[in-house]
């Protein structure tokens, strides 16, 4: 492996400084380390970073457009576990099946059946979380704590997916006191639901690089973190045609 750059350097460090600051949290909640995994939200950086992020032990990889994905996964190293974590459109599940082990934003019936539908065509097995709405925003996405049971229910219907949890997202709020409520409120809907039907629902994402040590706190097991893992984020700039694919570029803003 070649010598470490400057850059690579920074990134470490940030890497450290975020892995000590998870090992707090989960001491703080009488939770042991391994019980919280980190995703590093990739979104509008480039192969580099995910490289980086591979070497450096990192082996979930998160994506919010599957468009983005596709121009970029192709490009990168080969073996992680790509998370897509924002929101899927119904014409998009095909192309996101390709490229996605885990659908960590699945935020309706509609759009599990979709899923499924596609699944069933192409034999992909996709591990899927729904998105639960808990603070109530109506500028963002999620099943509303009300109707999620159905959605639980439905889910369990389709032998091409497996359910393994829940995420949400809070309201970005400097006080990350203030999302504790939100995070707390996901835990206990998940615990109130695995009783209701009798199954396991072992992850909870939930936490981003604003408030990722309360999410842990409040039990977490997977936090989303990009900003403060990978520095300021560039802006992605599409190809125009699948011949202008090679010429996409990342511009640091």
């Amino acid at each position: 492996m070649a010598e470490s750059d400057g850059q690579e350097d920074s990134f470490r460090e940030r890497l450290a400084h975020i892995r000590a600051r998870m090992a707090a949290a989960c001491a703080r909640a009488k939770r042991g380390a391994d019980e919280v995994e980190l995703i590093a939200v990739t979104k509008t950086f480039g192969p580099e970073a995910v490289r980086d992020a591979w070497q450096a032990g990192i082996a979930q990889l998160g994506e919010n457009r599957v468009q983005e994905a596709a121009a970029k996964i192709p490009t990168c190293v080969s073996g992680p576990e790509w998370h897509l974590i924002g929101h899927l459109q119904r014409n998009k599940v095909r192309p996101a099946l390709e490229l996605f082990t885990v659908l960590q934003a699945v935020d309706s019936e509609r759009l599990l059946e979709q899923i499924a539908r596609v699944a069933d065509e192409t034999g992909a097995r996709p591990r899927v979380l729904l998105e639960i709405n808990v603070s109530g925003e109506a500028s963002k996405f999620g099943l509303t704590p009300e109707a999620a049971p159905a959605a639980i229910e439905h889910t369990l219907t389709l032998p091409s997916l497996t359910l393994e949890g829940l995420m949400t997202m809070a309201p970005f709020c400097p006080d990350q006191e203030l999302t504790r409520p939100v995070f707390a409120r996901l835990r206990d809907c998940r615990d109130r639901w695995e009783r209701q039907f009798g199954i396991g629902l072992p992850r909870l994402s939930m936490g981003m690089s604003n408030d990722y040590e309360v999410a842990i706190e409040e039990g977490a097991t997977w936090v989303r973190i990009g900003t403060a893992l990978f520095g300021g984020r560039p802006r992605w700039q599409p190809a125009r045609s699948s011949e202008d694919i090679e010429e996409r570029t990342w511009v640091v803003e």
